[in-house]
């Protein structure tokens, strides 16, 4: 029997509910890598500046991982999820009415929050709901949506930016308000689910005390690693092929950079959905390896290649297969190293401590850009994933781990 049959269809609804979550929550974030230029040019940005307006809601992710992680352990995964996206659509459509940095700086820090609870409140409710055996393939397929939300935003981008500017690009993240109704009637608890009535300071306490500790930082660092190189790169990339060629950019247009986005996250989706099976097949940690340091070769070659649009293009799908793909580790690895009584919280700290960091990795980039041009600042990302390989080598392989309930040593440690 093929193993798309031995899924139940309360199994897929709840996939298809976190895919749509997170494809639309990669659309919101992304549009500001599209929108990059044209607010630069507004309010007369350095590049060390634009880049530290990306990284605001990358900072304030990390509380709100923690927030809506507990809120999912506390109240349920199903409410969390509706609860994360609405937090987030409201504030990018807000950034619309943003007329001083100030404000910009506001909105974006505050849109942080709800990005910070969707992928950990998403991937637990998959990973809790689907058999272990295919739990890699499901948070693949989760992971997937990213690349159509990347895609959907360079599309809206294209479309609305040079004719309307940047603002009524911001109105459009409203959008994802509307999936949480039907997520509403849809989506209910996984099976099994209880709150375990403990408050948000006891189950954070919990992570740094043994036994989760010394898992809680070597994930916490193999996520600031990975996350680091990601945002470093893709936050900049649609600059870098915008930019003239004298600054180490590609030259393109806002067209033509939309155009040359599309292949490279076809490429992230087939890496994101693949991912799942090469993990569920042969582990964990030989796939992350294969593709992290397959990634590290490919930054710097790309970023070199800027007065070669022809190799841009052929390289682009490559980037965007292993530059992406790893991601579908992280949501099945964590919720098999974690206890139902703080996973959530758990995945929800460890994912988003490492965006917090990785806040700093826009910036970096940006400034570096300035110095010595776009294209070599992507390059010097790759060192990020040499290191997230270095970190997975020190976990343990979960392969076909069965997911343990909220035993009583766990839970008395997230009480108090």
């Amino acid at each position: 029997m093929s193993w798309r049959r031995r899924i139940t269809p309360l199994q897929w609804r709840i996939l298809f509910a976190a895919q749509l979550g997170w494809m639309l929550d990669a659309m919101d974030v992304t549009l500001y890598s599209f929108a990059l230029t044209a607010v630069r040019r507004e309010f007369a940005l350095t590049g060390a500046v634009a880049g530290a307006l990306a990284a605001a809601p990358l900072v304030t992710s990390a509380f709100g991982g923690m927030l809506f992680g507990w809120l999912s352990d506390r109240y349920g995964r199903a409410r969390a999820l509706r609860w994360s996206i609405l937090a987030f659509s409201a504030v990018t459509g807000l950034t619309a009415t943003a007329h001083s940095l100030p404000e910009l700086v506001v909105w974006r820090a505050l849109s942080g929050i709800g990005l910070g609870g969707e992928w950990a409140v998403g991937s637990v409710l998959v990973a809790e709901t689907w058999p272990a055996e295919h739990r890699g393939k499901a948070i693949g397929l989760m992971q997937s949506a990213w690349a159509v939300g990347y895609m959907l935003a360079a599309l809206l981008a294209a479309a609305v930016l040079p004719a309307h500017g940047w603002r009524p690009l911001f109105v459009l993240g409203l959008l994802p308000a509307a999936a949480t109704l039907w997520m509403r009637r849809g989506i209910a608890e996984p099976p099994g689910w209880s709150p375990p009535g403990h408050r948000l300071t006891g189950a954070v306490a919990a992570l740094f005390r043994a036994p989760l500790r010394r898992t809680v930082l070597l994930v916490a660092a193999l996520c600031s690693s990975v996350l680091f190189g990601y945002w470093g790169l893709f936050t900049w990339l649609p600059a870098f092929l915008a930019s003239p060629v004298e600054r180490g950019g590609a030259g393109l247009s806002v067209l033509q950079s939309s155009g040359w986005i599309i292949p490279l996250q076809v490429g992230a989706f087939a890496g994101y959905v693949t991912f799942g099976f090469f993990a569920d097949r042969f582990g964990r940690r030989p796939a992350f390896l294969a593709f992290v340091l397959a990634t590290a070769v490919l930054v710097p070659v790309y970023g070199l290649m800027g007065r070669r649009a022809a190799v841009l293009l052929a390289l682009g799908p490559l980037l965007g297969y292993f530059g992406h793909g790893y991601y579908s580790v992280l949501g099945a690895m964590m919720a098999e190293l974690f206890p139902r009584a703080v996973r959530t919280t758990a995945q929800g700290f460890c994912y988003n401590i490492g965006r917090a960091l990785a806040g700093l990795a826009p910036v970096t980039v940006g400034a570096l850009g300035d110095r010595y041009g776009i294209g070599v600042a992507l390059g010097m990302t790759a060192v990020c994933f040499v290191a997230g390989a270095g970190f997975m080598l020190l976990l343990p392989e979960t392969r076909g781990r069965e997911l343990a309930g909220a035993a009583d040593a766990w839970a008395a440690a997230a009480r108090q």
